[in-house]
């Protein structure tokens, strides 16, 4: 449309011209100027052609009036254009715009609701996690329990059987102790016999026939006393009458230094002693 009223005011302007050096546009409006133009020329104008931008980069050729005309109408159909283009770019930039704050929003509410959710499992999980544990504690407590109880009844159990077991053991320990007192008693006179008899064998002035005497005794009471029966002493004394020969310094004064196996059977005696009471004692409970 711009391009035929450029060529119809080009028509306009170029007849004008030749009867006038000084052409002269009268203003018009331009609706009346393109219906008072004629549709075709009555003959060919010169000069007709608009020059191009090719054609301005010459400097032989300077632009007319009638191409001021054409580039204002063109710069006027530009700015149109530049305008329809330009809402068109902010058109699309306002959708694309409103598609990425939408996908944007989108991305959000999805993230939102993925951490509520992984929070809601995190929280049951934590639930489950303090409910079993709670559970093994108060399980542990109960074994715990569970366990002093059946100490308890086991040490009263152990108690309940003790107690007659001590009580058994005491009263054989009583029934024991006269023959104890009796052994230990006994074991006194020997050792204090025993302790003369090796050093009248020491000695270089009392006569032998003493310490036969003696030996005889020990003998005669050894056979004949039911403690020493017990213990066996009898066969004792016999070694001890034919191999005990240690005697002490000549100058010496202690007799508890005379003899040797005199001493290691009367310390075996005390320990038969103590092994019979507890021989009594196993035995009596055993019987009950």
């Amino acid at each position: 449309m711009g391009i035929l009223q450029a060529r119809r005011l080009e028509w306009v302007v170029m007849p004008s011209s030749r009867g006038s050096s000084n052409p002269r546009i009268e203003p018009r409006s331009p609706a009346l100027q393109v219906d008072s133009l004629p549709t075709e020329p009555s003959g060919k104008p010169k000069n007709t052609r608009i020059p191009s931008l090719r054609d301005l980069q010459d400097p032989g050729i300077k632009p007319g009036p009638l191409w001021m005309i054409h580039c204002w109408i063109w710069s006027r159909e530009s700015r149109k254009e530049i305008e329809k283009e330009r809402e068109a770019y902010r058109q699309r930039t306002v959708a694309f715009q409103q598609d990425l704050e939408a996908r944007y929003h989108a991305t959000i509410a999805e993230s939102r609701r993925a951490v509520a959710h992984l929070s809601l499992e995190l929280e049951k999980e934590q639930n489950r996690t303090t409910s079993y544990r709670e559970a093994l504690i108060s399980q542990g407590r109960k074994l715990v329990e569970e366990k002093k109880l059946l100490e308890q009844e086991r040490a009263q159990v152990l108690q309940e059987r003790r107690q007659p077991l001590r009580s058994a053991y005491l009263h054989c320990l009583g029934q024991e102790e006269d023959w104890q007192r009796r052994a230990r008693l006994l074991l006194s006179e020997f050792e204090a016999a025993l302790t003369e008899r090796q050093s009248i064998y020491c000695s270089l002035v009392l006569p032998r026939r003493r310490r036969l005497e003696l030996e005889k005794s020990l003998l005669v009471r050894a056979s004949t006393d039911p403690v020493a029966a017990d213990l066996e002493m009898a066969a004792g004394l016999t070694d001890i009458f034919k191999h005990d020969r240690h005697c002490g310094d000549v100058w010496n004064t202690n007799r508890r230094q005379n003899g040797r196996l005199m001493w290691l059977y009367l310390r075996y005696w005390e320990l038969v002693v103590e092994l019979k009471k507890f021989k009594q004692v196993e035995k009596a409970i055993l019987e009950k």
